[in-house]
C-alpha cells in the first residue's frame, strides 16, 4: 500500500508536466532541449543562491528585524530573475518561435523546481519513520 501511495504522489507531482508536453505543440517542434538546458540553469541558480544564502547571511542570535539582512534575501532572490533571462537570451535554441521558447523553459524551470524541491529531500528521509 505504501508503494502505491508513492506511486500516485509521483505521478500526480511530475505527470502534468509530461502532460503539458505531449498535449502541446512543443512535443511537436522537439523542444525537450530547450527544456533540459533550462532546467540545468535553474540548477545553478539554485546552487548558486544556496551558496549566497549560506555566506552573506548571518544567523540572527535574537528575533529583531534587520533591514540589511531582509535587504539581502531580496538581492539574492533576483538570481532567479538573472537565471531565467540567462535561458530564455543566451542558450542556444532550435528554430522555434518565442511563444515555444517561453513554454519550453517555463516547462524545464517549472519541471527542475518539482525535483529539486519534492524529489531531491526523499532519499534523506528514508529509515527516519523506521517502524519496528
Amino acid at each position: 500500500m505504501t508503494v502505491f501511495h508513492f506511486l500516485n504522489c509521483a505521478f500526480l507531482t511530475f505527470g502534468p508536466h509530461v502532460v503539458y508536453y505531449s498535449a502541446t505543440p512543443l512535443s511537436e517542434y522537439d523542444t525537450i532541449g530547450t527544456s533540459i538546458k533550462a532546467a540545468a540553469v535553474y540548477l545553478g541558480t539554485a546552487l548558486v543562491k544556496l551558496v549566497c544564502l549560506a555566506t552573506l547571511l548571518k544567523v540572527p542570535e535574537n528575533d529583531s528585524f534587520d533591514p540589511y539582512q531582509e535587504l539581502m534575501k531580496v538581492f539574492i532572490g533576483f538570481i532567479d530573475v538573472a537565471g531565467l533571462y540567462f535561458a530564455l537570451t543566451q542558450l542556444t535554441h532550435r528554430n522555434i518561435s518565442q511563444n515555444h521558447k517561453f513554454q519550453a523553459v517555463g516547462l524545464g524551470w517549472a519541471f527542475a523546481d518539482s525535483v529539486l524541491h519534492r524529489l531531491a529531500p526523499l532519499p534523506c528521509c528514508i529509515g527516519v519513520l523506521d517502524v519496528a
